[in-house]
């Protein structure tokens, strides 16, 4: 069943968890080198900023009473080469450390990307795609600055606070001392509001993760939407969760607005005890000026490290759980894989008598407890056609699945020239399928590239000879640019009927053993079909065939045709032995020419 729909929000409330974080270390030692530069360009930076208040004090309290102008304007310019200096390392230290986040989010995102390619359909099945993106793309996004820049920021920002603190020290201990009477209250206020604004944003991902799946299985149904007129239900929809998104993002950054105010009121409070006990208690009034402005502005800078660990804290705290969700992906079991034990499939292409099909006391079910199939043997001689039919879900497109593997059976075995297709390699197993789907897919590009996608190496000769037996050459040269026009994603531009010709180009390039055509000319036109049927037999002849069809006229002539019902085979033979039985098949043959009126 699918889970977690856009109706529903994804758990991301979950503790911070170590151990994510130590095992996203793989991809932050490949740049160590880079990030150790950083942080100490990230030092330097830092500790050069913090000579500024010195040099400050320096001037009020010796340059200015002597009323030295040399001492002054050099002073001055140690003041500009500090801000300088300080400017120069943060920029070198910026591009440092962008390329590094780049890095990683190219490695992690290849790293999921390749490890989707490898799932079971079983796992598409089960979950909203628009779900699936958001982790590939928003999460990995958020966790490469984490895995970068929040490391380094982490320990950047302790070295800075205890770099502030000796500096406030060096400079006057007592004033020192009542600025760190504030660090409690600052923590009492820190600890709510960060905790608060933590689940807030968590709370913006989760409706975000909402909205991108509503809003990718809208674009991919805008037709059906406009078949039946469904904009304005949509539009409501839509309209909420873009509402939800709304209200969550408000309610974090209400928190976000209380963070300054609530820091820049206790530095204030500060200050303003560093000039009443400067000016008034500790000194009694002899406390100089610019010890006092130079406390002062260590004091401005004491609080950013405490308010900067605090966000880094909470964004780790939000980012170890999308770190969660990209390893869950990454960890989802290939349950579709080689065997370690798994051999190559030998080439059947090679040998006209290799093709034989044997399902042994086969049981399979998509969810646990619901068979779809249960307890199917048949045998297919190679080259032998076999056409499945019977009502709406009663497993015929599951069988056809199964010969490819693309679900691992429940209980028996699928046989092809007695190896057991659960033993072989996928690849050498799929490499000689030729399946032709009823949804034919077409990727963005050109018509060539799509029929070359069954054989990359194919010449434009054996583009075009393809195309030709399965008559789509006319249509394609009818177009502007011929083969070389560009087509839109999922073929858009192309109408159905189009799209399952070169679907059969593609399919025909392959050179396929085994050959699986389900509805495969279920949107071609009568005309066209009739047209069609010699580039079918070609296509047929000599490889062991699995024909789904509705329209029973155009199976008639298969070797074998199959009635499967209530998870299993009712019934088997040629057509005219179907006839002469007058069982299941008989009734739905009959039943269908009287509707066609013949």
């Amino acid at each position: 069943m699918r889970r977690n729909t856009y109706r529903e929000d994804e758990v991301l409330e979950t503790p911070f968890n170590i151990k994510h974080l130590l095992r996203a270390f793989v991809y932050i030692k490949k740049y160590a080198a880079q990030m150790i530069l950083a942080l100490i360009l990230s030092a330097l930076g830092g500790i050069t900023m913090l000579l500024a208040p010195m040099i400050t004090k320096q001037a009020l309290d010796v340059a200015v009473p002597q009323k030295d102008m040399n001492q002054l304007y050099m002073l001055a310019l140690m003041l500009f080469g500090a801000y300088l200096l300080s400017v120069i390392f943060t920029t070198i230290r910026s591009r440092v450390m962008t390329k590094v986040s780049q890095n990683i989010i190219y490695n992690i995102r290849g790293d999921i990307f390749e490890h989707l390619q490898k799932l079971p359909f079983q796992y598409y099945d089960d979950r909203p795609h628009g779900k699936i993106l958001i982790r590939v793309v928003n999460y990995v996004n958020s966790v490469s600055d984490m895995l970068s820049n929040g490391l380094i920021n982490v320990i950047l920002e302790i070295l800075n606070l205890i770099f502030i603190v000796v500096f406030m020290f060096l400079v006057d201990v007592k004033l020192s001392l009542v600025v760190l009477a504030g660090v409690p209250v600052l923590a009492v206020f820190m600890f709510w509001i960060k905790n608060k604004q933590r689940k807030a944003w968590q709370d913006v991902s989760n409706k975000n993760s909402n909205l991108n799946a509503y809003l990718q299985e809208n674009i991919v149904g805008a037709r059906i939407t406009q078949i039946f007129a469904r904009e304005d239900e949509n539009a409501e929809i839509f309209r909420e969760l873009s509402e939800r998104c709304r209200s969550s993002w408000f309610k974090a950054v209400s928190y976000i607005t209380l963070v300054w105010p609530g820091i820049d009121t206790i530095s204030v409070l500060v200050r303003a005890a560093i000039f009443l006990f400067g000016l008034l208690i500790f000194g009694q009034g002899h406390e100089t000026l610019g010890t006092i402005v130079a406390i002062s502005g260590y004091a401005s800078r004491f609080w950013q490290p405490i308010m900067n660990l605090g966000n880094i804290f909470n964004n780790f705290i939000n980012n170890i759980a999308y770190l969660e969700r990209i390893f869950e992906t990454m960890d989802e079991p290939v349950t579709v894989d080689d065997a370690p034990d798994a051999i190559e499939m030998k080439d059947m292409r090679k040998d006209k008598n290799s093709g034989r099909v044997e399902f042994k006391n086969v049981s399979f079910s998509y969810e646990k407890g619901k068979e779809v199939l249960h307890n199917v043997s048949f045998k297919v001689e190679p080259g032998e056609s076999v056409a499945l039919v019977g009502p709406t879900g009663a497993g015929k497109s599951t069988i056809v699945s199964l010969i490819s593997r693309f679900y691992n059976v429940d209980k028996g075995q699928i046989l092809i020239d007695g190896q057991d297709i659960s033993k072989v390699k996928l690849k050498s197993l799929r490499s000689q399928m030729g399946i032709m789907l009823q949804d034919s897919f077409i990727f963005s590009g050109t018509i060539a590239d799509n029929i070359r996608y069954g054989r990359l190496d194919a010449t434009d000769e054996e583009i075009r000879k393809a195309a030709a037996t399965v008559c789509a050459e006319d249509f394609i040269k009818n177009m502007k640019d011929g083969y070389d026009t560009e087509v839109k994603e999922r073929g858009s531009l192309l109408s159905q009927g189009q799209k399952q010709l070169i679907s059969f180009a593609r399919t025909l390039l392959s050179d396929p053993a085994i050959l699986v055509l389900d509805e495969a000319t279920s949107s071609i036109d009568v005309q066209t079909e009739k047209a069609l049927q010699t580039g079918l037999n070609a296509m047929l002849k000599g490889r062991t065939s699995f024909i789904i069809a509705h329209r029973l006229s155009t199976i008639i002539g298969c070797d074998k045709i199959m009635y499967i019902d209530d998870g299993g085979i009712v019934e088997a033979g040629s057509h005219k032995e179907l006839i002469e039985k007058k069982g299941a098949y008989y009734k739905l043959y009959t039943a269908q020419m009287q509707d066609l009126g013949q």
